[in-house]
């Protein structure tokens, strides 16, 4: 197995998170579990033409090998033979209109062809990364196909954002268990119905589901690191009101009880063997 993460140049690293390659060709199990984030992916298959989409109690069908996998508010099921030779991209929270020229919460909880939104230039992208030896050429390269293809909407003075949007995820960040939505939209002048529509379109997701969110991965992050503390300080810890919440949230999320995660958990926090 091989995992690689590369930070992306200016100003790229302003709406991309990280470009990672994986290579996981021999899974001890034949379908994953992914816990949700709440960022917005891509995803580029690099072994073969499709990936696998398995929607739970249904049978497996395929899907292009390039997606936009929006951000997500619930777990997927994965087969994990996708994970053969994969390269992608973790945006930041707030960074994918910038690419998609559109909204983000039209992505949200979908799997949307990425030719579909980049057009016929990704079939060049993918037939290059695939030609070439090394990951870390791979991430270079598509690093620069980024850079070049989206320099204009990066530079320009205002893009596809709103600074209400990059304050609201500071604060919630620093201090999650004690803003309200209402405290921070207060705080940017706004009502709170409008700052909610505003975060919904540029991360994809409700500024309370958002929060949510970042609890839940503040759990599965200590979860995974084989914190032993009790469930009911962890909870307290991650800003739950009380085990039985903690608890609730995480099955919600999840769609697992916590100790079926720290049973099933791999090398990735937000994978779990499902099968």
């Amino acid at each position: 197995m091989l995992y690689l993460e590369h930070m992306p140049a200016p100003p790229l690293n302003r709406f991309v998170q990280v470009l990672w390659y994986a290579r996981a060709p021999q899974a001890n199990h034949t379908r994953e579990r992914i816990l949700p984030s709440g960022h917005t992916q891509v995803i580029l298959n690099m072994a073969r033409e499709y990936l696998l989409d398995c929607p739970e109690g249904q049978p497996e069908r395929r899907s292009p090998p390039a997606m936009v996998v929006g951000a997500r508010s619930i777990y997927e099921i994965v087969n994990s033979s996708d994970m053969a030779d994969l390269i992608g991209i973790v945006f930041q929270p707030d960074g994918f209109p910038v690419f998609a020229r559109d909204r983000a919460d039209l992505f949200s909880n979908r799997d949307v062809d990425l030719e579909d939104v980049w057009g016929t230039p990704v079939r060049g992208l993918r037939d290059r990364l695939r030609e070439l030896p090394s990951p870390m050429q791979r991430l270079h390269c598509f690093e620069r196909f980024l850079a070049h293809t989206f320099t204009a909407p990066l530079l320009e003075p205002r893009p596809v954002h709103h600074c209400a949007v990059g304050y609201a995820l500071q604060q919630f960040a620093h201090t999650p268990s004690v803003l309200t939505v209402r405290d921070v939209a207060r705080n940017t002048g706004w009502s709170e119905r409008r700052f909610s529509q505003v975060f919904r379109e540029q991360v994809g997701l409700p500024p309370k589901v958002w929060c949510r969110l970042r609890r839940f991965q503040r759990a599965v992050k200590q979860l995974h690191a084989g914190a032993d503390v009790r469930w009911a300080e962890l909870a307290q810890d991650c800003g739950y009101y009380d085990q039985s919440h903690f608890a609730n949230e995480f099955r919600a999320f999840s769609g697992v009880d916590v100790t079926t995660y720290s049973a099933n958990r791999t090398v990735w926090a937000n994978h779990i063997a499902a099968e």
